[in-house]
């Protein structure tokens, strides 16, 4: 067995340096997970850290695209079973959502309104192609649903990802600002904010005001995730 996988190795260069390149990526995640525990800054956060300590490696040793996502694909697979896993604090906090349906319904729509609806008109404004303006509209909700979306609106995957993370990134970056500058004292606003507008990102953020204002924000962006899908059949109606 040890001399096939030497063999397979040596005949394919590209898959030992794709398995690298997941040992890497592993590897990498839970480092910065273990630093952003001990020092709170954005910077060593996994979702900042671990893209551009990745990003600086495959540009400089030359490795493609290709032979990253070879091995790689499969924690994409994953993002499967965390879909399906969102259903449970949907389930653990009905009673919390039968309290206030109205104002995490009136969240979701405005924030889907405002994220599709804003992002096509900038795509337009800037005269982008069709495909940045598809890969554009799902940038508000988290990476699984978002991708789910792509599939149906025939956005490319690796762009829609793209925008997702840098939408939460940015929701991470200003979400306080904004709330500096807006008098929002609800917990319950406060949390809405973060989910609608950054997700998953968005989330983790709220967890560190509170963890009313973590619980509103998950079940914003699960809330979210789930309308963008249902509706994913009537994006390519709209205009791009």
């Amino acid at each position: 067995m040890t001399t096939s996988y030497t063999s397979l190795f040596a005949d394919n260069p590209s898959r030992l340096i794709a398995a690298g390149c997941f040992a890497l990526t592993v590897v990498l995640y839970f480092l910065s997970k273990a630093l952003y525990a001990r020092v709170k800054t954005i910077w060593l956060t996994p979702l900042v850290a671990v893209p551009a300590v990745l990003v600086a490696v495959v540009a400089f040793a030359h490795i493609p695209y290709r032979v990253y996502f070879e091995d790689t694909r499969w924690l994409m697979w994953l993002l499967g079973p965390a879909t399906v896993a969102f259903a449970v604090p949907i389930y653990e906090y009905r009673e919390l959502m039968k309290r206030h349906w109205l104002s995490l319904t009136v969240g979701v729509v405005v924030g889907m309104v405002v994220a599709v609806g804003g992002s096509l008109a900038l795509a337009k404004l800037l005269h982008l192609s069709p495909e940045l303006q598809r890969s554009l509209m799902t940038r508000s909700v988290s990476t699984p649903f978002a991708l789910a979306v792509s599939d149906r609106i025939h956005a490319p995957k690796d762009l829609t990802a793209l925008f997702v993370i840098a939408t939460g990134v940015c929701g991470m970056l200003f979400g306080e600002l904004v709330l500096a500058l807006l008098p929002l004292r609800s917990r319950l606003a406060r949390g809405a904010l973060f989910g609608a507008a950054a997700h998953g990102v968005g989330t983790a953020k709220a967890r560190e005001l509170g963890r009313e204002e973590g619980v509103i924000a998950s079940l914003t962006m699960m809330i979210a995730g789930v309308a963008m899908v249902l509706l994913a059949p009537f994006l390519p109606l709209l205009p791009v």
